[in-house]
C-alpha cells in the first residue's frame, strides 16, 4: 500500500493544450491534502522560476504544498557555474537570474531544456562543444515534448543523439533521474519519515520520461492518457514502464475513494 504520492505537472495536472487542470486534478491535490496523505508535485518546469511556476499552478486552484523542479536542484547538481544553454529565451532568462553565466566560449556544460526550435545547426553547436570538451547535461530526461498537439522530441531524445554522436555520457537533473526522485524522496519523508521508494505511488503521462526511473526504484508507476499518450493502444508501445493506466488522475481518484 503506498504512503504517499509523486505526481507530475503537464500532461497529468493541467492540459498540454491551454494550461488548464485536468480531470480530477484540483480535487486529486484536496484529496491529498485533506486526507494529510504526503505528496510532492514533480515538474520538469524549464520556463519559469520555481515559484513563479507555483503560484501560476496555485491560481488554477491547484493548492500545491509540496513541490519540486530541475531548477531546485541544479546548483547542486552541476559542477559549475558557467554552461552553454540550449532551449527558449524564457529558459535562458531563469538561468542568468540564478547567476548562472550563459557564454558558448567558456562553457563547461551544455544545459539542455525542452524546444520546438531545435534545428540542425543547433544540434551541430552542441555537438562541438561536448567533442571540444564541455558536459552534457539535460534539464530532464523527457522522450517526447508534447506542444499545440504537435509532438516534438524530448530533451532525453537529443540526449541520446549526442551521447551516440560523442560517445560521452550525458546528466539528467530532472525526472527521471535518481539524484531528483531522492530528493523528492527527502520532501516526503520530511511528512511521513517511513516512507521508503517502494512504499510511494507516482503518476504521470510520460511513461518512459518519467516512470522508467522511478520503477527502476521500485515505485509503484501509474500512467494517465491525458497527455503524451492518449489511448491504451499508445500506452501498450510503453508497458515495460508502468504498472497500470487511467483514463486522468479523476478516475484514479474513484479508485482511492472506493478503497477508502
Amino acid at each position: 500500500m503506498s504512503l504517499g504520492y509523486l505526481i507530475d505537472v503537464q500532461g497529468t495536472l493541467i492540459s498540454d493544450l491551454d494550461k488548464s487542470p485536468l480531470p480530477g486534478a484540483v480535487k486529486f491535490i484536496d484529496y491529498l491534502n485533506e486526507n494529510l496523505v504526503p505528496y510532492c508535485v514533480i515538474t520538469n518546469n524549464t520556463k519559469l522560476k520555481s515559484e513563479v511556476f507555483l503560484n501560476s499552478l496555485k491560481d488554477k486552484g491547484l493548492n500545491i504544498k509540496y513541490y519540486l523542479d530541475p531548477f531546485m536542484v541544479l546548483k547542486k547538481s552541476l559542477n559549475t557555474n558557467c554552461v552553454a544553454a540550449f532551449g527558449p529565451k524564457s529558459f535562458i532568462d531563469v538561468l542568468k537570474e540564478l547567476e548562472f553565466t550563459v557564454d558558448e566560449k567558456k562553457a563547461d556544460a551544455v544545459l539542455i531544456a525542452s524546444d520546438i526550435e531545435y534545428d540542425a545547426k543547433k544540434l551541430a553547436k552542441m555537438i562541438s562543444l561536448v567533442l571540444n570538451g564541455a558536459k552534457i547535461v539535460g534539464m530532464h530526461g523527457t522522450s517526447i515534448y508534447a506542444k499545440d498537439g504537435v509532438t516534438y522530441p524530448g530533451v532525453g531524445a537529443i540526449l541520446a543523439m549526442l551521447k551516440y554522436a560523442t560517445n560521452k555520457s550525458a546528466t539528467i537533473v530532472g525526472k527521471p533521474s535518481p539524484h531528483f526522485y531522492e530528493k523528492a524522496l527527502q520532501i516526503l519523508q520530511k511528512q511521513n519519515p517511513n516512507i521508503t521508494f517502494n512504499k510511494i505511488t507516482i503518476i504521470s503521462d510520460d511513461a518512459k520520461g518519467d516512470l522508467s526511473g522511478a520503477k527502476t526504484l521500485g515505485m509503484d508507476t501509474k500512467l494517465v492518457l491525458t497527455g503524451k499518450i492518449k489511448n491504451e493502444k499508445e500506452a501498450e508501445l510503453f508497458k515495460e514502464f508502468f504498472d497500470k493506466s487511467y483514463p486522468n488522475l479523476e478516475s484514479i481518484l474513484k479508485e482511492l475513494n472506493e478503497r477508502d
